[in-house]
């Protein structure tokens, strides 16, 4: 099953690529596909909309944090209320 999640990169401050990957891997196991960038310090949110709206319809789950930056965002599918 594939997830979308956040993966941490930079050391002190915290940043964050949106991801899809695979559950059984680790937070910064390999990705297979990066579809996003998060700040929460700058407040900076970079989405690909294309490539999120492909993993989601073929069947992956955004988990609570992902769903919440979509949501903001105003990405709408129909297995995600916007």
């Amino acid at each position: 099953m594939v997830k979308l999640r956040l993966k941490r990169c930079g050391r002190k401050q915290p940043v964050y690529r949106i991801v899809a990957i695979d559950v059984r891997s680790r937070r910064e196991g390999r990705d297979l596909w990066k579809v996003g960038f998060y700040d929460p310090i700058n407040n900076q949110t970079y989405l690909n909309i294309p490539a999120i709206l492909f993993f989601l319809e073929k069947g992956a789950q955004p988990t609570g944090t992902v769903y919440d930056i979509l949501k903001k965002a105003g990405v709408c599918f129909y297995r995600i209320s916007c």
